[in-house]
């Protein structure tokens, strides 16, 4: 249990601070940036705050009328597997079980915004120059993208070391000779 209770420690705070920054702000974007689509400059041109819906998925995926519901759905199961991947992550894997909490935390700082208005999610962060701007996004977003970067980095940096050991292991090597 004291593995778990380790786990636990690290993974469940960040998750809920995410959770409660990302609602926060989409809130505040709500009652500060409207009317929707409306720049409101930070940094010049290149940092705007635009309030924006999105109903679809990242970079404007859709799946027309049945967005919504498709994409709560497969947020479900995504974290549903994301969990499974948390408890067979070791305790004293940090990397690890921060981007978990990252990835988990924005998908259901998203899946809120999903579940609780037909409009979409609330995205408002809006960065570019001139006419060429990124897509608009929000924290949750950051979070799922630094989080699935950092995971799936260290899931390639754990296959490329088993792969090593398998190789050494094949070769009549074994592991515990110099």
């Amino acid at each position: 249990m004291r593995g778990a209770a380790r786990k636990a420690r690290l993974f469940w705070p960040l998750l809920l601070v995410l959770v409660v920054a990302d609602c926060a702000t989409k809130r505040l974007a709500e009652t500060h940036l409207p009317p929707a689509h409306v720049p409101h400059p930070v940094v010049g041109s290149v940092v705007n705050l635009t309030l924006a819906y999105n109903v679809g998925a990242a970079t404007g995926i859709t799946l027309g009328p049945y967005s919504r519901g498709g994409f709560s759905v497969l947020t479900v199961l995504i974290l549903a597997l994301l969990g499974n991947l948390y408890y067979r992550t070791p305790p004293d894997d940090r990397w690890q079980l921060t981007t978990l909490a990252l990835v988990c935390g924005g998908a259901i700082g998203n899946l809120i915004d999903r579940l609780r208005s037909p409009r979409g999610v609330v995205d408002f962060i809006d960065i570019g120059f001139g006419s060429y701007r990124f897509w608009t996004f929000n924290l949750a977003d950051v979070a799922v993208t630094i989080g699935a970067t950092g995971l799936a980095w260290a899931l390639w940096k754990k296959e490329a070391h088993a792969e090593s050991l398998r190789a050494t292991d094949a070769g009549g090597t074994s592991r515990g000779d110099s």
